[in-house]
């Protein structure tokens, strides 16, 4: 009934929220992704997006459809892999960064590895930067991270407002720097607090430096202090710091899957998780519980 082909675009557009992304992720033309969305629409007899020349949204019934379009995907792939007698094996090196401590990311490993079961998963969680860095170095075969807004390596798992962070009962007092609570260099959330603090000429100090996401909370839950941090991914306790405080700015967030350059099984097994991560995106915006 559905068109594997279609589901996969819907996926595609439902992650990041724009035909265009989606359409340069699955390298097809912006009226090829329209017309698969369409015909997906017209298969299901029910409108999946609601859009408009400014933005694209999910509407419930295409909330409804990510489910189905993730699990249709997925025994498709299995009988796929079942019938064709091939294995996906190897040693795969793969690093998530802090910012997927608490988020579903463990339920799609734990999927991948359910499904590829030869493949020697080695798991690295670390700041973004690191990450990067590692993979650049040969010590990585596949990374799942923020990226800097003028790297352009990387394909898009989706994009974030990057937004300010802390404990409700937190006030801050305009005549005193701003009271930061960071990652350690190179974290890219780091780099954007200060850039836009110094931009803007707003005083700051740091409070609190953690290489782990954990020891971040912790800190601004206690109200040390305010973070940077994805709008979609606050944790809980947290929440975001009003707009009147007159903080600037942080712009916009890329989250992405990076290759390393090591071929043969790791390449293979790289581009199986890859493909997981993709088609489950939508559940790295949701916290695990």
């Amino acid at each position: 009934m559905y068109d594997p082909t279609h589901l996969r675009t819907f996926l595609a557009v439902a992650q990041t929220l724009s035909f265009t992304q989606a359409a340069r992720r699955l390298g097809l033309r912006q009226s090829t992704v329209s017309q698969h969305v369409r015909r997906l629409e017209e298969a299901a007899g029910r409108q999946l997006f609601a859009r408009d020349t400014h933005s694209v949204e999910l509407t419930g019934d295409g909330e409804a459809m990510l489910g189905f379009a993730r699990r249709l995907l997925e025994v498709q792939e299995q009988a796929a892999a079942y019938f064709s007698g091939t294995r996906v094996r190897g040693r795969l090196r793969f690093g998530a960064s802090e910012d997927f401590v608490l988020t579903r990311l463990p339920e799609i490993l734990e999927g991948f590895r359910y499904d590829h079961p030869e493949v020697d998963l080695e798991l690295t969680v670390e700041l973004s930067g690191t990450l990067h860095e590692r993979l650049a170095e040969g010590k990585l075969d596949l990374v799942l991270a923020k990226r800097r807004p003028e790297d352009p390596r990387g394909r898009l798992v989706w994009r974030d407002d990057l937004v300010w962070i802390g404990a409700e009962r937190l006030r801050l007092d305009p005549d005193r720097p701003v009271p930061l609570i960071v990652y350690p260099p190179p974290g890219i959330t780091r780099a954007r607090a200060l850039e836009a603090l110094e931009a803007q000429g707003c005083p700051w100090r740091i409070v609190c430096t953690s290489g782990s996401l954990n020891g971040l909370i912790a800190a601004a839950r206690a109200g040390l202090g305010v973070m940077a941090h994805s709008r979609r991914l606050i944790p809980p306790g947290l929440v975001r710091v009003p707009d009147r405080t007159g903080l600037p700015e942080l712009g916009r967030i890329d989250f992405v899957l990076t290759h390393g350059h090591r071929r043969g099984p790791a390449e293979e097994a790289a581009n199986a998780l890859a493909d997981a991560v993709l088609a489950g995106g939508e559940r790295l915006r949701r916290r695990g519980g």
